[in-house]
Protein backbone atom coordinates (compact mmCIF):
# COMPACT_ATOMS: atom_id res chain seq x y z
CA UNK A 1 0.00 0.00 0.00
CA UNK A 2 1.56 3.36 -1.00
CA UNK A 3 1.14 5.90 2.12
CA UNK A 4 2.36 9.56 1.98
CA UNK A 5 3.15 11.55 4.51
CA UNK A 6 3.53 15.70 5.71
CA UNK A 7 2.67 17.76 8.55
CA UNK A 8 2.79 20.99 9.42
CA UNK A 9 1.28 22.66 7.06
CA UNK A 10 0.41 26.02 9.11
CA UNK A 11 -2.00 27.19 6.62
CA UNK A 12 -2.45 31.29 7.22
CA UNK A 13 0.84 31.52 8.92
CA UNK A 14 2.60 35.08 8.30
CA UNK A 15 6.10 35.62 8.29
CA UNK A 16 6.45 39.39 8.93
CA UNK A 17 2.89 40.11 8.58
CA UNK A 18 3.30 39.32 5.32
CA UNK A 19 0.36 36.80 4.04
CA UNK A 20 1.77 33.24 2.65
CA UNK A 21 -1.54 32.25 1.36
CA UNK A 22 -0.07 31.66 -2.34
CA UNK A 23 2.78 29.64 -1.31
CA UNK A 24 0.55 27.10 0.74
CA UNK A 25 -2.06 26.81 -2.52
CA UNK A 26 1.11 25.72 -4.36
CA UNK A 27 2.02 23.65 -2.15
CA UNK A 28 -1.33 22.02 -1.78
CA UNK A 29 -1.22 21.91 -6.02
CA UNK A 30 1.97 19.89 -5.74
CA UNK A 31 0.64 17.68 -3.14
CA UNK A 32 -2.22 16.88 -5.17
CA UNK A 33 0.13 16.51 -8.35
CA UNK A 34 1.99 13.64 -6.53
CA UNK A 35 -0.23 11.90 -5.04
CA UNK A 36 -1.50 11.31 -8.68
CA UNK A 37 1.69 10.77 -9.96
CA UNK A 38 2.58 7.87 -7.73
CA UNK A 39 -1.05 7.12 -6.82
CA UNK A 40 -1.49 7.20 -3.27
CA UNK A 41 -4.09 5.05 -1.48
CA UNK A 42 -3.42 7.01 1.86
CA UNK A 43 -2.38 10.71 2.79
CA UNK A 44 -1.41 11.24 6.39
CA UNK A 45 -1.18 14.72 7.98
CA UNK A 46 0.29 14.76 11.20
CA UNK A 47 -1.31 18.13 12.89
CA UNK A 48 -0.88 21.69 12.38
CA UNK A 49 -3.10 22.14 9.79
CA UNK A 50 -3.72 25.98 10.29
CA UNK A 51 -1.36 28.50 12.27
CA UNK A 52 -4.59 29.42 14.58
CA UNK A 53 -6.80 28.27 16.60
CA UNK A 54 -9.15 30.59 14.50
CA UNK A 55 -7.91 30.65 10.90
CA UNK A 56 -9.18 32.79 8.39
CA UNK A 57 -11.92 32.39 6.12
CA UNK A 58 -9.48 32.48 3.45
CA UNK A 59 -7.66 29.71 4.97
CA UNK A 60 -10.02 27.93 5.69
CA UNK A 61 -11.25 27.67 2.13
CA UNK A 62 -8.22 26.89 0.93
CA UNK A 63 -8.11 23.87 3.01
CA UNK A 64 -11.96 22.51 2.02
CA UNK A 65 -11.20 23.57 -1.63
CA UNK A 66 -8.02 20.98 -1.49
CA UNK A 67 -10.26 18.19 0.48
CA UNK A 68 -12.39 18.32 -1.92
CA UNK A 69 -9.99 18.25 -5.07
CA UNK A 70 -8.48 14.93 -2.92
CA UNK A 71 -12.00 13.24 -3.23
CA UNK A 72 -12.59 14.79 -6.82
CA UNK A 73 -9.51 14.06 -8.31
CA UNK A 74 -8.05 10.82 -6.30
CA UNK A 75 -9.01 7.45 -4.72
CA UNK A 76 -6.63 8.02 -2.27
CA UNK A 77 -7.79 8.15 1.74
CA UNK A 78 -6.57 10.60 3.90
CA UNK A 79 -6.01 10.67 7.64
CA UNK A 80 -6.19 14.11 9.46
CA UNK A 81 -5.07 14.81 13.31
CA UNK A 82 -4.95 18.49 15.09
CA UNK A 83 -1.78 19.93 16.39
CA UNK A 84 -1.14 22.06 19.18
CA UNK A 85 -2.10 25.21 16.81
CA UNK A 86 -5.16 23.19 15.81
CA UNK A 87 -8.21 23.80 17.26
CA UNK A 88 -9.59 20.20 18.03
CA UNK A 89 -13.49 21.03 17.68
CA UNK A 90 -13.32 23.01 14.80
CA UNK A 91 -11.28 20.12 12.28
CA UNK A 92 -13.55 17.80 13.85
CA UNK A 93 -17.03 19.27 13.29
CA UNK A 94 -17.20 18.21 9.71
CA UNK A 95 -16.17 14.93 10.93
CA UNK A 96 -18.32 12.61 9.57
CA UNK A 97 -19.54 14.50 6.41
CA UNK A 98 -15.75 14.36 5.25
CA UNK A 99 -16.18 10.19 5.89
CA UNK A 100 -17.82 9.95 3.08
CA UNK A 101 -15.11 11.64 1.27
CA UNK A 102 -12.93 8.98 2.04
CA UNK A 103 -11.28 11.75 4.73
CA UNK A 104 -11.00 10.70 8.40
CA UNK A 105 -10.18 13.89 10.99
CA UNK A 106 -9.06 13.14 14.81
CA UNK A 107 -9.43 16.05 16.80
CA UNK A 108 -9.60 14.66 20.37
CA UNK A 109 -7.86 12.02 21.89
CA UNK A 110 -10.71 10.68 23.89
CA UNK A 111 -10.77 6.96 23.23
CA UNK A 112 -7.82 4.90 22.25
CA UNK A 113 -9.69 2.80 19.96
CA UNK A 114 -11.88 6.14 18.31
CA UNK A 115 -8.26 6.62 16.89
CA UNK A 116 -8.04 3.63 15.21
CA UNK A 117 -9.26 3.18 11.36
CA UNK A 118 -8.06 0.67 8.61
CA UNK A 119 -7.73 1.28 5.01
CA UNK A 120 -8.86 0.17 2.36
CA UNK A 121 -12.43 0.22 4.32
CA UNK A 122 -13.41 -2.92 2.18
CA UNK A 123 -10.91 -4.86 2.26
CA UNK A 124 -8.34 -3.15 5.00
CA UNK A 125 -4.62 -3.90 4.92
CA UNK A 126 -3.13 -1.58 7.13
CA UNK A 127 -4.16 0.00 10.17
CA UNK A 128 -3.57 3.61 11.51
CA UNK A 129 -3.98 5.09 14.78
CA UNK A 130 -4.38 8.34 14.30
CA UNK A 131 -3.68 10.38 17.83
CA UNK A 132 -3.78 13.99 17.87
CA UNK A 133 -1.82 16.28 19.83
CA UNK A 134 -1.57 14.94 23.38
CA UNK A 135 -1.69 18.25 25.93
CA UNK A 136 -0.50 18.16 29.17
CA UNK A 137 -3.39 20.58 30.25
CA UNK A 138 -5.29 17.12 29.76
CA UNK A 139 -3.65 15.40 32.49
CA UNK A 140 -5.59 15.78 35.74
CA UNK A 141 -4.04 18.18 38.10
CA UNK A 142 -2.53 16.96 41.33
CA UNK A 143 -1.58 20.16 43.61
CA UNK A 144 1.21 18.28 45.18
CA UNK A 145 3.16 17.19 42.37
CA UNK A 146 6.40 17.89 41.06
CA UNK A 147 7.50 18.75 37.35
CA UNK A 148 9.31 15.85 37.18
CA UNK A 149 6.96 13.61 38.62
CA UNK A 150 3.99 15.04 35.99
CA UNK A 151 6.78 14.73 33.52
CA UNK A 152 6.92 10.63 34.09
CA UNK A 153 2.99 10.86 34.32
CA UNK A 154 2.32 12.40 30.70
CA UNK A 155 4.73 9.50 29.21
CA UNK A 156 2.85 7.13 31.49
CA UNK A 157 -0.35 8.17 29.49
CA UNK A 158 1.45 8.09 26.52
CA UNK A 159 2.45 4.84 26.33
CA UNK A 160 -0.84 3.73 27.25
CA UNK A 161 -2.52 5.66 24.81
CA UNK A 162 -0.42 4.33 21.94
CA UNK A 163 -0.33 0.67 23.35
CA UNK A 164 -3.99 0.63 23.71
CA UNK A 165 -4.47 2.16 20.29
CA UNK A 166 -2.13 -1.17 18.85
CA UNK A 167 -4.76 -3.26 20.93
CA UNK A 168 -7.25 -2.13 19.30
CA UNK A 169 -6.03 -2.77 15.60
CA UNK A 170 -6.11 -6.53 14.13
CA UNK A 171 -3.29 -8.26 14.55
CA UNK A 172 -2.88 -9.31 11.20
CA UNK A 173 -2.44 -5.89 9.95
CA UNK A 174 0.76 -3.96 9.49
CA UNK A 175 0.38 -0.89 11.84
CA UNK A 176 1.34 2.95 11.41
CA UNK A 177 0.87 5.72 14.28
CA UNK A 178 0.32 9.18 13.86
CA UNK A 179 1.28 11.62 16.78
CA UNK A 180 2.11 15.45 17.29
CA UNK A 181 4.90 15.91 19.37
CA UNK A 182 8.47 16.43 20.43
CA UNK A 183 10.25 13.11 21.20
CA UNK A 184 14.13 13.53 22.31
CA UNK A 185 16.63 13.27 19.88
CA UNK A 186 14.58 15.84 17.72
CA UNK A 187 16.26 19.25 16.00
CA UNK A 188 14.18 22.02 16.87
CA UNK A 189 13.72 25.24 15.80
CA UNK A 190 12.92 28.81 16.24
CA UNK A 191 9.50 28.52 15.09
CA UNK A 192 7.67 25.73 17.23
CA UNK A 193 6.34 26.29 20.19
CA UNK A 194 5.25 23.88 23.10
CA UNK A 195 7.73 21.25 22.04
CA UNK A 196 8.45 20.52 25.73
CA UNK A 197 6.27 20.08 29.21
CA UNK A 198 7.74 21.59 32.02
CA UNK A 199 10.70 22.28 30.71
CA UNK A 200 11.90 18.93 30.22
CA UNK A 201 11.72 15.95 27.36
CA UNK A 202 8.56 14.48 27.49
CA UNK A 203 8.73 11.05 25.41
CA UNK A 204 11.60 9.01 24.06
CA UNK A 205 11.59 6.60 20.61
CA UNK A 206 11.65 3.67 23.30
CA UNK A 207 8.04 4.56 24.25
CA UNK A 208 6.36 3.60 21.47
CA UNK A 209 4.59 0.18 21.43
CA UNK A 210 6.71 -2.86 19.21
CA UNK A 211 5.89 -4.48 15.83
CA UNK A 212 5.48 -1.16 14.54
CA UNK A 213 5.62 -0.42 11.12
CA UNK A 214 5.54 3.56 10.69
CA UNK A 215 5.86 6.47 12.99
CA UNK A 216 4.53 9.49 11.44
CA UNK A 217 5.36 12.30 13.15
CA UNK A 218 4.32 16.18 13.41
CA UNK A 219 4.93 19.06 15.50
CA UNK A 220 9.21 19.80 14.28
CA UNK A 221 9.57 21.71 11.22
CA UNK A 222 13.04 19.98 10.33
CA UNK A 223 12.47 16.62 8.32
CA UNK A 224 14.13 13.80 10.69
CA UNK A 225 14.52 10.74 11.19
CA UNK A 226 14.59 9.91 15.14
CA UNK A 227 16.94 7.11 16.30
CA UNK A 228 16.78 4.39 18.76
CA UNK A 229 13.81 2.27 17.16
CA UNK A 230 14.17 -0.98 14.73
CA UNK A 231 11.38 0.96 12.75
CA UNK A 232 11.12 4.59 11.43
CA UNK A 233 10.04 7.40 13.83
CA UNK A 234 10.08 10.38 11.47
CA UNK A 235 9.09 14.22 11.16
CA UNK A 236 8.30 14.88 7.97
CA UNK A 237 8.46 18.89 8.72
CA UNK A 238 6.72 21.81 7.56
CA UNK A 239 6.38 21.97 3.25
CA UNK A 240 7.26 25.94 3.35
CA UNK A 241 10.11 27.47 5.87
CA UNK A 242 8.07 28.97 8.50
CA UNK A 243 11.34 31.42 9.29
CA UNK A 244 14.08 32.53 7.77
CA UNK A 245 16.37 30.63 9.68
CA UNK A 246 14.70 26.79 7.76
CA UNK A 247 15.68 28.65 4.35
CA UNK A 248 19.10 26.47 5.09
CA UNK A 249 17.64 23.00 4.26
CA UNK A 250 14.78 21.07 2.19
CA UNK A 251 11.50 20.81 3.34
CA UNK A 252 10.11 17.16 2.01
CA UNK A 253 7.47 14.56 2.31
CA UNK A 254 7.44 10.98 2.74
CA UNK A 255 6.56 8.11 0.59
CA UNK A 256 6.05 4.85 1.70
CA UNK A 257 5.24 1.28 0.08
CA UNK A 258 3.90 -1.52 2.73
CA UNK A 259 4.09 -4.92 2.12
CA UNK A 260 0.65 -7.04 3.65
CA UNK A 261 3.44 -8.49 6.16
CA UNK A 262 4.11 -4.65 7.16
CA UNK A 263 7.58 -4.73 5.10
CA UNK A 264 8.48 -1.14 3.99
CA UNK A 265 8.94 -2.08 0.06
CA UNK A 266 9.65 1.57 -0.67
CA UNK A 267 10.52 4.41 2.23
CA UNK A 268 11.36 7.49 -0.73
CA UNK A 269 11.92 11.05 0.60
CA UNK A 270 10.23 14.21 -1.76
CA UNK A 271 11.66 17.19 -1.80
CA UNK A 272 9.62 20.11 -2.16
CA UNK A 273 10.08 22.79 -4.63
CA UNK A 274 10.39 26.69 -3.06
CA UNK A 275 7.27 28.34 -4.05
CA UNK A 276 8.62 31.64 -2.40
CA UNK A 277 12.69 32.30 -1.73
CA UNK A 278 13.42 33.27 1.37
CA UNK A 279 17.16 34.90 1.79
CA UNK A 280 19.06 36.34 4.86
CA UNK A 281 22.05 39.33 3.43
CA UNK A 282 24.67 40.31 5.79
CA UNK A 283 27.05 42.84 6.06
CA UNK A 284 27.92 46.37 6.35
CA UNK A 285 25.93 49.41 4.44
CA UNK A 286 28.24 49.83 1.33
CA UNK A 287 28.53 45.17 1.20
CA UNK A 288 24.75 45.39 1.72
CA UNK A 289 23.72 47.98 -0.97
CA UNK A 290 26.39 46.74 -3.20
CA UNK A 291 24.68 42.89 -3.05
CA UNK A 292 21.07 45.10 -3.59
CA UNK A 293 22.28 45.88 -6.67
CA UNK A 294 24.34 43.05 -7.98
CA UNK A 295 21.65 40.63 -7.16
CA UNK A 296 18.85 39.26 -9.13
CA UNK A 297 16.13 39.78 -6.07
CA UNK A 298 13.12 39.08 -8.25
CA UNK A 299 10.02 37.52 -5.50
CA UNK A 300 12.05 37.02 -3.11
CA UNK A 301 11.62 37.28 0.62
CA UNK A 302 14.37 38.82 2.32
CA UNK A 303 15.97 39.13 5.61
CA UNK A 304 19.09 41.82 6.17
CA UNK A 305 21.28 41.62 9.15
CA UNK A 306 22.83 45.21 8.81
CA UNK A 307 26.53 46.05 10.70
CA UNK A 308 27.09 49.59 11.83
CA UNK A 309 29.75 51.03 13.97
CA UNK A 310 27.91 54.28 14.19
CA UNK A 311 24.14 55.01 13.96
CA UNK A 312 22.68 56.38 10.43
CA UNK A 313 19.80 58.23 9.20
CA UNK A 314 17.50 56.55 6.56
CA UNK A 315 19.96 53.37 6.20
CA UNK A 316 16.53 51.28 6.47
CA UNK A 317 14.73 52.80 3.79
CA UNK A 318 17.46 52.80 1.36
CA UNK A 319 18.17 49.25 2.01
CA UNK A 320 14.52 48.80 1.33
CA UNK A 321 14.51 50.62 -1.90
CA UNK A 322 16.94 48.89 -3.11
CA UNK A 323 16.32 45.98 -2.98
CA UNK A 324 12.12 46.48 -4.38
CA UNK A 325 14.02 48.14 -7.19
CA UNK A 326 15.06 45.12 -8.54
CA UNK A 327 12.20 43.03 -7.25
CA UNK A 328 12.75 41.72 -3.35
CA UNK A 329 10.84 42.21 -0.70
CA UNK A 330 12.98 43.51 2.72
CA UNK A 331 11.02 41.60 5.47
CA UNK A 332 12.84 42.89 8.24
CA UNK A 333 16.49 45.05 8.85
CA UNK A 334 18.31 43.49 11.83
CA UNK A 335 21.03 46.40 12.88
CA UNK A 336 24.00 44.54 14.81
CA UNK A 337 25.88 47.11 16.56
CA UNK A 338 29.12 46.46 18.21
CA UNK A 339 29.45 45.23 21.36
CA UNK A 340 28.06 47.73 24.27
CA UNK A 341 30.86 49.26 26.64
CA UNK A 342 30.13 50.13 30.04
CA UNK A 343 28.77 53.82 29.93
CA UNK A 344 31.24 56.60 31.50
CA UNK A 345 31.42 58.34 34.25
CA UNK A 346 29.18 61.02 34.46
CA UNK A 347 28.98 63.53 37.45
CA UNK A 348 25.80 65.13 38.91
CA UNK A 349 27.50 68.30 38.42
CA UNK A 350 27.93 67.84 34.46
CA UNK A 351 24.02 66.71 34.28
CA UNK A 352 23.34 70.10 33.43
CA UNK A 353 22.05 70.00 29.67
CA UNK A 354 21.29 66.33 27.90
CA UNK A 355 22.75 67.47 24.89
CA UNK A 356 26.60 67.68 26.52
CA UNK A 357 25.65 64.08 27.76
CA UNK A 358 24.64 62.86 24.43
CA UNK A 359 27.74 64.07 23.19
CA UNK A 360 30.11 62.61 25.38
CA UNK A 361 28.03 59.08 25.21
CA UNK A 362 28.44 59.42 21.48
CA UNK A 363 32.12 60.17 21.48
CA UNK A 364 32.81 57.40 24.15
CA UNK A 365 31.03 54.67 22.40
CA UNK A 366 32.25 55.21 19.05
CA UNK A 367 35.73 55.99 19.29
CA UNK A 368 35.70 59.95 19.85
CA UNK A 369 33.70 60.50 16.96
CA UNK A 370 30.77 63.31 17.98
CA UNK A 371 27.57 62.65 16.45
CA UNK A 372 26.66 64.32 13.37
CA UNK A 373 24.69 67.88 13.02
CA UNK A 374 21.52 65.55 11.33
CA UNK A 375 21.68 62.94 14.49
CA UNK A 376 22.22 66.22 16.73
CA UNK A 377 18.86 67.78 15.36
CA UNK A 378 16.83 64.56 15.75
CA UNK A 379 18.30 64.43 19.30
CA UNK A 380 17.21 68.17 20.24
CA UNK A 381 13.70 67.82 18.70
CA UNK A 382 12.98 64.67 20.96
CA UNK A 383 14.46 66.58 23.80
CA UNK A 384 11.50 69.56 22.74
CA UNK A 385 9.30 66.65 22.82
CA UNK A 386 9.76 65.52 26.39
CA UNK A 387 10.31 68.74 27.64
CA UNK A 388 6.53 69.73 26.13
CA UNK A 389 4.76 66.92 27.84
CA UNK A 390 6.09 67.59 30.95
Amino acid sequence: MRILHTADWHIGQRLHERQRTDEHKQFLDWLLEKIQEYQVELLLVSGDIFDTALPSSESTNLYYQFLYRLFDETDAYTVITAGNHDSARHLEAPREFLEMGRIYVVGFADDPPKCVFTFPRNNPRVAVAAVPYLSESDLRHLSYETEVDRNERYREWFKTFYADCVAAMPAELPKILMGHLFVQGGKIGDSERNVQIGGATATHASDFPQNVSYVALGHLHRPQTIKGSDYPIRYSGSPIPLRFNEAGYRKKVYLLELSDDGTLIQDKEIEIPIFKELCTVEGDEVSVLSKARKGNWDGKYIQVKLKLDAPGIDINDKIRQEFSERGGDVLSVEVIQPEAKSGPPIRVEDMKRPQEIFDQFHRYKFDGAPPDDTLMQTFNELVKMVEETE
